[in-house]
């Protein structure tokens, strides 16, 4: 068995060849010119085990003792896709990232892929590797916001006791088939078929690079008026490490994912949502009609509306990383304190 992995590395060394997993390694940490968008080594680097025997990725950065963000980044990203939030935070919070199943470095499990999933994760994450000392803010982006619904109305009492407040950005509640505007002509004006965006995400292709690629990355996913080359680069090389296989088969299950508003209807803390105006992917009503539900019932804290498209983090990375500082101080400052600030 040795002797045979010896030759095979050998042969790819020979061809020049870089196997599929290290390839999608390099992309998550290629260097860029803006060094916010470079991996910061961790303090800490784990593993959170759930109960179908999926291993989650999970990484530490800042002091232990500082208060506590919790980053859960959406459909084929993964832990580096937050880069330009943990450098610019990890120096006065604890931060913590983890990559979702069959993300990054994460494995799949045995379980079908679906609201509960995503949410029973997520509390294996919190159960393994958040810190019981302080509640902490949960930042979810796109099917990490999902998730975060999801948490809610599965784990409503755990979220309670572990959360201080929660952050949605660029996300949903389902309904994406009826409403994302990605592809040109979908749903604007012609009303898309389960089947059709289906078929088209379920195919386990690598993504290309390239020139072309960046554009349309840039075009149809970012906003393309005021997005750069070197957003459409780190967003492509973002989706680009994730495992084909895991990118379709969480695509499928995303087109018929419908959590509806029991997720943000079961939510109990003060809640920030952020929406991108040009969000082609996940419209911004989506992201409105959460902030609508939360709001009724008293826990809408803001709604943050970025020119961008749907990566708010990235495009907007200065915007939107200032936002994270807004709440993180809001829930970690004493009231005396925040008091003499004002």
């Amino acid at each position: 068995m040795n002797a045979g992995g010896g030759i095979g590395a050998a042969r790819l060394a020979l061809t020049g060849l870089v196997r599929p997993a290290e390839a999608r390694r390099r992309l998550r940490n290629r260097q860029y010119e803006n060094e916010l968008f470079n991996s910061r080594e961790p303090e800490r680097a784990s593993w959170a085990l759930t109960d179908d025997d999926a291993r989650l990725r999970v990484h530490h950065y800042g002091s232990p003792d500082a208060p506590v963000l919790v980053l859960i980044h959406g459909w084929s990203c993964c832990i580096e896709y937050w880069n330009p939030q943990i450098n610019a935070l990890a120096e006065r919070y604890h931060v913590i990232a983890y990559d979702q199943r069959g993300h990054g470095e994460s494995t799949w499990g045995k379980r079908t892929f679906d609201a509960d999933v995503l949410a029973d994760d997520l509390q294996a994450v919190v159960d393994q590797s958040v810190p019981d000392s302080s509640k902490a803010v949960f930042v979810g982006h796109s099917m990490g916001g999902i998730t975060v619904q999801a948490w809610a109305h599965r784990h409503r009492d755990r979220v309670e006791e572990r959360a201080a407040a929660l952050v949605l950005a660029n996300t949903t509640w389902g309904g994406i088939v009826d409403e994302t505007r990605v592809l040109p002509l979908l749903n604007n004006p012609l009303k898309a078929p389960l089947w059709l965006p289906q078929a088209a995400l379920s195919v386990p292709f690598p993504l290309p690079g390239g020139r072309f690629a960046r554009s349309l990355v840039r075009t149809r996913i970012l906003n393309g008026r005021s997005a750069t080359v070197d957003h459409a680069a780190f967003v492509l090389a973002m989706t680009r490490s994730c495992n084909p296989a895991a990118r379709a088969k969480a695509a499928v299950g995303l087109t018929r994912l419908a959590l509806g508003p029991v997720g943000a209807e079961a939510i109990t803390v003060p809640t920030t949502v952020i929406g991108g105006r040009h969000d082609l992917l996940l419209p911004h009503a989506m992201t409105q009609r959460i902030a609508h539900s939360l709001s009724v019932r008293g826990y809408l804290d803001q709604l943050v509306v970025l020119d961008t498209g749907h990566a708010s983090n990235i495009e907007a990375a200065e915007d939107f990383t200032a936002e994270l500082h807004r709440v993180m101080y809001s829930v970690s400052t004493p009231p005396e304190l925040e008091g003499a600030a004002s």
